[in-house]
């Protein structure tokens, strides 16, 4: 027989694990149908049939249609209760102000209080503090821009910003948009990681990175440090389209490190502008060396690829030792007091080094004293080999010559 009311019915009489307010999807289909016909304790139906009487019983394609719509009612009242929870919360910014209108005025702490995927945003001013990034995976550290944010340090401790903090790394960090001081022998720390981009930043003092890997450093600004403006001992890094200036050495690279330099320009180190020592591996690539001690110092059993950069303006170009494995081609000298020198005691000139590519001669800078290293257009250094001009800077344009001659 037919119940009055099949509503009241949504799940067994038996206990469930499930919560409150949720129904299997495999027991309610039976749940329903049991509401809605009645069977009598035994097998067959209470009621008498008489000969010839048609019966009463509902057709077996009723049951299977009404089978199949509560299994879809079923399972879609799953997915709503499911529903009811809500999404996951997406990425969120993070505000960091020193007025108090963000939701950190601690850097530290809104650098804690970030999840994968968030970003800590950094309003502008000068922040007496220091902060570490450790045990964190995709977060993104943006300041307001680099002439807005600068980041000063605080007490006694070494360096204003540190990614890593041993033995806890960091994973997929993007640090970008502000300035960095030193702060007691470094600005920048970078420890243990893997995944780490500095884009945009101005770091007055010495990058320092130890043990990191897939390194990307792009259009910053490093200089003001009293030994090394960007120093690798047993990292894999590149650095793409920075300035790098006015530091004992440009660029360190020591240790097993593995280092790519592409279009940089180094200038006025007190001594070499790169250094690759130990068992190294460095490629240097289109590169602008100019106006420092030396242009670049390969030592040990490092192993470098030099190709394709101005060195010019310096003391000398490259002291290469013969313990190392340097190879060298389509590169441009203009330095006072020797283009190769071999390690020695002291150095000794060494033109058999220079390989048959090589060109010597005035680059033909823009406006060198002002630090505009660009190209003139009558300069001899345009579709040398596969490169379509040497150095780090393309050559400036008629109206850009024209505007640095008034």
């Amino acid at each position: 027989m037919l119940k009055k009311s099949a509503s009241v019915v949504l799940g067994s009489s038996k206990s469930s694990t499930y919560p409150r307010g949720y129904a299997s999807g495999f027991d309610l289909p039976a749940a329903l149908l049991d509401g809605l016909f009645e069977h009598s304790a035994g097998e067959g139906s209470s009621c008498p049939r008489r000969a010839g009487h048609r019966s009463d019983a509902i057709p077996k394609w009723v049951y299977l249609s009404m089978l199949v719509l509560i299994t879809a009612f079923g399972f879609w009242g799953f997915g709503l209760v499911w529903a009811d929870e809500g999404p996951p919360l997406g990425p969120r910014t993070i505000v960091v102000a020193l007025d108090g209108t963000g939701d950190f005025v601690s850097l530290q702490e809104a650098v804690d209080a970030a999840k994968k995927g968030d970003t800590v945003f950094v309003k502008a001013g000068h922040y007496p503090q220091d902060v570490t990034i450790h045990s964190k995976e995709k977060i993104k550290f943006v300041g307001a821009g680099i002439d807005q944010v600068t980041i000063l340090g605080r007490d006694i401790v070494v360096g204003a910003l540190h990614v890593g903090k041993w033995p806890y790394g960091a994973t997929d960090i993007e640090i970008s948009d502000m300035t960095i001081n030193d702060h007691g022998g470094h600005a920048v720390g970078l420890f243990n990681g893997q995944g780490l981009i500095l884009r945009r930043l101005k770091i007055n003092g010495m990058l320092f990175s130890q043990q990191v890997h897939d390194v990307r450093i792009e259009d910053c600004i490093i200089g003001g440090s009293e030994t090394t403006g960007a120093q690798f001992a047993d990292s894999e890094a590149v650095l793409i389209g920075n300035f790098i200036h006015d530091n004992d050495h440009g660029v360190s690279i020591a240790g097993k490190s593995n280092v790519r330099l592409e279009r940089n320009v180094i200038t006025r180190s007190l001594f070499e502008a790169v250094v690759v020592s130990g068992h190294a591996h460095a490629v240097i690539v289109s590169n602008t060396l100019v106006k420092n001690g030396g242009g670049a110092a390969f030592l040990g059993q490092s192993k470098s690829d030099v190709t394709g950069n101005v060195v010019g303006l310096n003391r000398v170009g490259f002291v290469i030792a013969p313990s190392s494995q340097t190879s060298t081609s389509f590169n441009a000298f203009y330095n006072t007091d020797g283009d190769y020198l071999r390690v020695g005691d002291p150095n000794q000139l060494a033109p058999e080094l220079k390989a048959p590519s090589d060109i010597t001669g005035d680059p033909y800078f823009v406006d060198p004293g002002h630090d505009d290293f660009r190209l003139r257009l009558d300069t001899p250094l345009l579709k040398i080999g596969h490169f379509p001009y040497l150095g780090a800077l393309a050559p400036a344009t008629a109206s850009a010559r024209r505007s640095t001659e008034k």
